[in-house]
């Protein structure tokens, strides 16, 4: 079984995942798969995580992050954050083994659509 399978597995074991969404995570992983292998030069890491903060006041924020960077990262940034005791209150409520099973799905489109009270809104999706 190959490792990306086993840490969808072991996401839906410890609850971070439900059994839909590993289905879709592992079902579009075994089509990628099918039409070639995972490569560290695929297009997709070339594909850009986008965020837009659209505010009523018009602070608004626009950051375009190469996927290839995200995924570098998160690779090593855990594991340095893991070493810096203050670091667990900014990453305690981050699933970094879903975003990087999310990258090597190549999840393409809108990951979040949120409206905030204050008329705010918060887009991030991969392009």
């Amino acid at each position: 079984m190959n490792d990306e399978i086993r840490r969808i597995l072991t996401m839906v074991e410890n609850g971070k995942l439900t059994s839909d969404q590993a289905a879709v995570l592992i079902n579009s992983f075994e089509e990628k798969i099918e039409k070639k292998p995972l490569l560290e030069d695929s297009p997709y890491l070339n594909r850009l995580l986008k965020v837009r903060v659209h505010s009523e006041t018009n602070d608004n924020i626009n950051i375009n992050v190469p996927i290839r960077l995200v995924k570098v990262l998160l690779q090593t940034g855990i594991g340095i954050a893991s070493k810096i005791p203050q670091s667990q209150t900014y990453t305690e409520n981050i699933d970094v083994e879903l975003l990087l099973a999310a990258i090597d799905s190549e999840l393409v489109g809108e990951i979040v659509n949120a409206k905030l009270a204050n008329g705010d809104s918060i887009n991030i999706y991969v392009e």
